[in-house]
């Protein structure tokens, strides 16, 4: 059991270390959160979560060596940069029209935040790379502990990501009783800035794997 453990405990901190990082579904979470109330950090996080559970299932019965072709990468490098220079460009065009008093039906994006937290997280070449790399090697150590070692893995991985974000939706949904509507405003133009940039960069980065 202590081993177990070891595997729950060490795969929540590496996994908080990544969460911590600056990133498209940080981004995302921070823009819907003020609109759709501190659920949408939980909520991004099963979308998240339902992605990277259908990855360690898809790993654990033999697909793990797809991850590490750069012609996938690639290509998720640029529909995943299309994807995010949708969202990035949408979130910036209307920044101005969002007020914190909005519900959460008129939010700054149509999509759900469970399905932002799906494609946002497909659309990251750099987390399928972590997942062809550091994701492998956890799976392949839990995996000698069999189906209990890969749920304490999962478990603690997915439950990082879940402390982390659901703070910051708490954090954001209740700051709009003092934030003004234009410093909001401000937050969304520069998160959809952000976005659009991470696009530009993901798809030029997928673009290179064919390019060589």
């Amino acid at each position: 059991m202590l081993s177990l453990w070891g595997i729950f405990v060490t795969s929540f901190i590496v996994g908080l270390s990544g969460a911590l990082m600056p990133g498209p579904l940080l981004t995302v979470t921070i823009s819907q959160s003020a609109v759709r109330g501190w659920i949408t950090g939980p909520l991004v996080v099963l979308g998240h979560g339902i992605l990277e559970l259908s990855l360690v299932l898809a790993v654990v019965y033999g697909f793990g060596q797809l991850l590490a072709q750069g012609a996938v990468t690639g290509a998720i490098g640029i529909l995943g940069g299309a994807v995010l220079l949708w969202m990035g460009g949408t979130m910036a065009r209307d920044a101005r029209k969002v007020t914190l008093t909005m519900d959460g039906e008129k939010g700054i994006s149509t999509l759900h935040p469970v399905w932002s937290g799906i494609l946002v997280s497909l659309s990251n070449p750099y987390w399928t790379v972590w997942w062809a790399t550091i994701g492998l090697s956890y799976i392949a150590f839990s995996m000698q502990m069999g189906t209990l070692g890969i749920s304490f893995f999962y478990g603690g991985h997915i439950l990082s990501d879940l402390v982390w974000y659901a703070l910051i939706s708490i954090l954001v949904h209740f700051g709009k009783t003092w934030i003004p509507d234009r410093v909001f405003q401000t937050v969304i133009l520069i998160c959809g800035i952000f976005l659009v940039g991470f696009g530009g960069y993901f798809g030029y980065s997928g673009i290179k794997y064919f390019w060589r």
